[in-house]
């Protein structure tokens, strides 16, 4: 797939503002730091587009970007970032699981992981929900340049060991890579192969 048009669309607080159509949506969620406005970037081939920050935890709104005006990317908050009241925090996860569990239109979740880290347990209880949930998902590795070949595939190894005790079958996995663009081939097409079959 060709990304030849990608723009912002809006910016709800609540499942209930998301737009009113019927196109089909990709989410893309991660704990905070984990790269994501990169990866959104990198994919859109804009690097403009989802605001990167040093700052974890910038998005509070789930955030439409439209693409070739057919489908929707879908940039939501960060979870599991520790300077936040426990008040805003709740309001976040409330937000997050709306979305997640009301949207129709939600055709997949990618959540992103940082390859570097060994399994965490904030990802593997959020995966564990979006699989008892019955949520079409993929794992995303992230910051793959910054590791190894060798380290990469280890890493990958180990997630696949430590999702197989809950898992008889994996999820789909892709490595990424927003600053030598890797992955960013396979998940378009991953995301085209799914409208394909929507439509």
């Amino acid at each position: 797939m060709e990304i030849k048009q990608a723009e912002f669309s809006l910016s709800a607080p609540m499942v209930s503002m998301c737009p009113k159509d019927t196109k089909a949506e990709y989410a893309f969620i991660g704990r905070s730091n984990v790269g994501k406005s990169s990866l959104i970037n990198m994919l859109t081939n804009n690097r403009k587009l989802a605001k990167t920050s040093a700052t974890p935890g910038k998005t509070l709104l789930i955030n439409h970007f439209i693409i070739n005006k057919e489908w929707y990317l879908v940039d939501l908050p960060g979870y599991g970032y520790a300077k936040r009241s426990k008040k805003e925090i709740d309001r976040l996860d409330q937000m997050i699981r709306g979305y997640i569990l009301q949207r129709d239109q939600l055709a997949n979740v990618f959540v992103l992981v940082d390859i570097r880290l060994e399994p965490q347990k904030i990802d593997l209880e959020f995966i564990e929900w979006l699989g008892v949930s019955s949520i079409p998902f993929s794992i995303v590795f992230t910051k793959a340049d910054k590791l190894s070949a060798t380290k990469v595939h280890q890493s990958v190894e180990t997630y696949k060991k430590t999702l197989s005790e809950q898992w008889e079958e994996m999820p789909p996995m892709f490595i990424t890579s927003s600053e030598s663009k890797t992955g960013r081939t396979e998940l378009l097409d991953y995301i085209d192969s799914i409208n394909k079959s929507l439509a």
